[in-house]
């Protein structure tokens, strides 16, 4: 459970000069960061920078936090939209033919460190949810491998309940869909 209050006084001490606090916060948020980042992404590395950036979003802009929302809302609200930033980063280099060799490679070196068949049912799950657009991966991420609420998405995303529910009911018709095709993702 996220201690508001905690994060507070934390967000405090680092405003007032304390790096210490600021270190406290990394340590709490900062594998949360990654895999919100992971599943948006859907790989390692984009997840990385997406860390990266937003710890540097957060040491830069902690001073300028309003205490109207939960630290952990703003952290993902940061996440969800450097997350998206990366994929159509992503998408203008492969337009631009960046060579995605090394990225099979990577990839076939993940493959053998972990179990292959869990590997193999998360490849398929993650598959079938990268074809879902941003928004709606974002839903659908946040809701069922993050828990949050739709008030909480509401409070990260900037939408609307009746929006984000529309998103994530066509977010679970795709993946249906695509389940029951049974397509080689």
């Amino acid at each position: 459970m996220i201690d508001t209050q905690e994060d507070f006084e934390l967000v405090r001490s680092f405003i007032n000069g304390n790096e210490n606090a600021f270190n406290k916060l990394v340590h709490k948020y900062q594998q949360k960061i990654y895999w919100h980042a992971r599943k948006m992404t859907g790989n390692h590395l984009d997840a990385d920078e997406v860390v990266q950036e937003v710890l540097l979003v957060l040491y830069n802009k902690l001073k300028d936090f309003k205490f109207q929302s939960s630290l952990y809302t703003w952290i993902y609200k940061i996440t969800s939209t450097r997350s998206i930033n990366q994929i159509n980063k992503r998408k203008v280099r492969r337009f631009f033919s960046i060579d995605d060799n090394i990225k099979k490679n990577i990839r076939s070196s993940e493959n053998i460190i972990e179990n292959l068949e869990t590997k193999e049912k998360l490849e398929k799950l993650d598959k079938i949810i990268q074809k879902l657009p941003a928004r709606q991966r974002e839903i659908f991420l946040l809701r069922n491998y993050e828990g949050l609420s739709y008030k909480d998405i509401a409070n990260i995303t900037g939408k609307t309940i009746g929006g984000l529910k529309a998103n994530y009911f066509h977010a679970m018709q795709k993946i249906t869909e695509m389940m029951k095709k049974n397509e080689d993702y």
